[in-house]
């Protein structure tokens, strides 16, 4: 059957056509009161052979939603209502399930975003590579032939070791390993075309260059079109032929790389380009209110006395795999010098040591020797009461807010919790005052007391963290990736929120995070890792413009957006 539809694709008359061309394409989701509401409107996009379209836009912009129509995966509650799908000129419109799934292996390979959740943990990865193999084979073969093609599947991923991880689990792999494993199981069926719906975002820097880097590969060697879906507008200008971008389910602007860059036509385009940090050279500046409003001595003085200090910091873990038992040395003799008013960042990719290191300084991690100064307080050490005493000078921002925040709790009450927990007001009524006071501050209103985290995007959630950080009036907030899961648009917002707190605030951050391009907007000193340790560190301006280590070149050169594709060089 499988043979017939493709054959049906792929003949000879449908050559000059678009490997994809979707049309006029209206998507509505049905709510719990049984009304439609528009999510994709009037939408075309076009994907020819050996050509990379980036659909890009914020979370929420209708990006999932109109590759999910484009390949019959929209859920139940989902309808196409108008308009039309066709791969190689062939209409695939309504077409049942049974018959387009066929069509999704063995012509269009889908990557999706997550490996973690789309990658089943209990089955070794040759087995799921293996199932996508004999889905797609038009004849059933004997079982030593799908292992053979899904070993070269594995390979053509940029699995070097495909024995090996053929035979592994999951959670047995990095990050980048996992995605590669994603694509495998995408190339199993040999398409003509990939669809990737934010391959990279979860990955670091590096890890998504390399990434991206052979899906370019693949479309040069094998002539696959790519319909990359990402939120940052620096991988699209690094990547794509041709870039659409996308806003509340409509396509406002399209065209080649180099005339986007040159003559944005829409505000909503030159906003994305203008968030890009990659388009940033020098460091965010506070803004005029923040500047005229700030009441704390930030000038070079104050800047020079040591606010926390990191000395000689261990940390060893033991792995056990069965009944072997293996010391792992997550951090070795690492110094650091955060001065108050400034920007310390922490750089490296995943397994460097960063969250570790982060960790030991806010006192959630015991060290194994060195030392940790608060001011003049010892961190390291310190009993409950003592290191609940040190809270109120050194707070910490997690990477995700959905995680970080009480379901449960509304905004003013998770605001709240600190001021009650250390008896901070004396009144109900300067409580209240005091919630509304740190709402503002991170520039939300009182009509965001009574919410709960899930009615918030992801960028109001930070804020309401920061804002819960700030409650007790802290010298040192250590942010730990705390913009890296944020679209570029939500995550400039914040990083400006930060900039402009520290001016009017006169705190200190810890700023952990894989990506130099986000250092170069907020930091004045940068410490950067590997395995564990200290390579690099030193004031902002020099580790970044003239890096003495070649990791920490590598974290440059891996910036999204600083290799604009068909730009001059």
């Amino acid at each position: 059957m499988s043979a017939t539809i493709i054959e049906e694709i792929v003949r000879e008359q449908a050559e000059a056509e678009p490997l994809l061309r979707i049309t006029d394409l209206s998507i509505d989701y049905r709510d719990r009161r049984r009304s439609w509401t528009p999510a994709v409107e009037r939408v075309n996009v076009e994907v020819r052979q050996g050509e990379v379209v980036t659909l890009v836009g914020e979370s929420g912009s209708g990006k999932t939603t109109l590759i999910q129509g484009a390949l019959g995966l929209l859920p139940p509650s989902a309808r196409i209502r108008s308009g039309s799908i066709a791969y190689s000129g062939v209409d695939v419109t309504g077409w049942p399930d049974q018959r387009l799934a066929r069509v999704r292996g063995n012509y269009v390979g889908f990557i999706p975003q997550d490996p973690n959740t789309s990658l089943n943990p209990v089955k070794r990865i040759g087995q799921q590579v293996v199932e996508a193999v004999r889905f797609n084979e038009p004849e059933p073969t004997d079982r030593d032939r799908h292992r053979t093609a899904a070993l070269e599947s594995l390979r053509t991923a940029g699995l070097k070791d495909a024995e090996r991880v053929f035979s592994q689990y999951p959670h047995e792999l990095s990050g980048g390993m996992k995605q590669r494993a994603l694509i495998a199981i995408a190339l199993a069926g040999k398409p003509k075309i990939i669809v990737a719906d934010e391959p990279t975002s979860a990955l670091d820097v590096t890890v998504q260059r390399v990434i991206l880097d052979h899906l370019e590969n693949l479309r040069q060697q094998l002539g696959l079109g790519i319909l990359l879906v990402t939120h940052d507008l620096g991988v699209a200008l690094d990547r794509s032929d041709r870039i659409l971008v996308m806003q509340s389910g409509q396509i406002v602007e399209e065209g080649p790389v180099r005339q986007l860059l040159a003559a944005p036509g829409n505000d909503y385009t030159r906003r994305l380009l203008d968030a890009a940090p990659a388009r940033h050279a020098e460091r965010l500046q506070p803004s005029h209110e923040a500047q005229h409003g700030g009441r704390a001595e930030t000038g070079s003085a104050a800047a020079a006395e040591p606010v926390l200090r990191a000395a000689s910091l261990t940390k060893a873990y033991i792995t056990r795999k069965g009944r072997t038992s293996t010391p792992f040395l997550a951090l070795a003799d690492a110094d650091l010098t955060v001065r108050t008013g400034t920007t310390h960042a922490i750089v490296g990719e995943s397994g460097a040591g960063k969250s570790t290191l982060a960790g030991i300084l806010a006192g959630f991690i015991p060290t194994d020797g060195g030392s940790v100064l608060l001011g003049d307080h010892e961190v390291t050490g310190a009993r409950h009461a003592q290191l609940r005493e040190l809270r109120r000078d050194l707070q910490f921002v997690f990477q995700n807010p959905y995680t970080s925040l009480d379901p449960r709790y509304t905004v003013g009450r998770i605001i709240a919790e600190p001021l009650r927990a250390f008896k901070a007001t004396r009144t109900r009524e300067e409580l209240a005052g005091r919630v509304s006071e740190l709402l503002q501050a991170v520039s939300l209103n009182d009509s965001y007391l009574n919410r709960l985290p899930a009615q918030l995007s992801g960028g109001q959630r930070q804020r309401v963290a920061i804002a819960r950080a700030l409650a007790l009036n802290p010298k040192v907030l250590v942010l730990d990736e705390a913009v890296s899961a944020l679209d570029v648009s939500v995550q400039a917002q914040i990083l400006q929120l930060l900039v402009d707190l520290q001016a009017k605030l006169g705190l200190s951050y810890v700023f952990v995070t894989h990506d130099l391009g986000v250092v170069r907007l907020i930091a004045d000193d940068v410490t950067v890792m590997k395995d564990g340790r200290v390579v690099e560190s030193g004031p902002a301006a020099r580790v970044l413009n003239a890096p003495q280590h070649d990791y920490t070149r590598t974290l440059l050169e891996a910036i999204p957006g600083t290799h604009v594709k068909g730009a001059a060089a």
